[in-house]
């Protein structure tokens, strides 16, 4: 199972109507910070087809207990192993609830979202070599084996607690299942410390 365990420090430099700019860097790094952009909802895109798509909204404001909203995209060769990828995702808010993380305690609004996805598998040949032995003698033998494109499946699991006076999550936790019901990556985000700024968000 994938998993990472780094410290970011993430610092908001300007918010428009149509963005949030930040800056990311690891924690105590002396390296200039990854300068990016986010949607206004903490909206993540990029380019998927020429295109650019929101490939992640955890966010939907103005949130309110039941709300819910659906994000569905595809892309065509993502990586080398596969031809498409397909994601649908549901996202729910589920109401208020005390959630605890290294920065403290806080009173959160729980987003949860589930999901599917669905990939092709791109065509791809394998060689396999072997030897053979026979009276002192050994002989080579190579074998090439071609595998038809295939189609393949799993779930997914999302949850983001959301504190309005951080106006942003605290905790984010995100589960991807492969077709077997078997987690094969999961993430996971705690807020250890917080600064406000002065600049004007949700």
């Amino acid at each position: 199972m994938r998993r990472r365990h780094e410290h970011l420090e993430i610092k908001v430099t300007r918010v428009t109507q149509t963005a949030i700019f930040i800056a990311t860097k690891a924690a105590g790094s002396t390296q200039p910070p990854k300068e990016m952009l986010v949607g206004p909802d903490w909206s993540r895109m990029r380019d998927v087809n020429g295109k650019e798509t929101v490939v992640n909204r955890p966010l939907a404001f103005p949130l309110s207990d039941g709300k819910s909203w659906e994000l569905v995209y595809t892309e065509q060769n993502p990586n080398k192993s596969h031809k498409s990828e397909k994601f649908a995702t549901h996202f729910r808010v589920v109401g208020y609830e005390a959630v605890e993380v290294p920065a403290g305690s806080y009173r959160a609004l729980k987003i949860e979202s589930e999901g599917n996805w669905e990939a092709t598998l791109a065509a791809a040949q394998s060689v396999v070599q072997g030897a053979q032995t026979a009276q002192g003698d050994t002989t080579m033998v190579t074998r090439a084996q071609s595998t038809g494109e295939r189609q393949t499946s799993g779930r997914l699991y999302k949850a983001f607690w959301y504190v309005p006076e951080v106006k942003r999550w605290v905790k984010s936790v995100e589960e991807y299942y492969s077709s077997g019901g078997v987690r094969n990556e999961r993430y996971l985000q705690e807020l250890e410390s917080f600064k406000p700024s002065d600049s004007s968000m949700r």
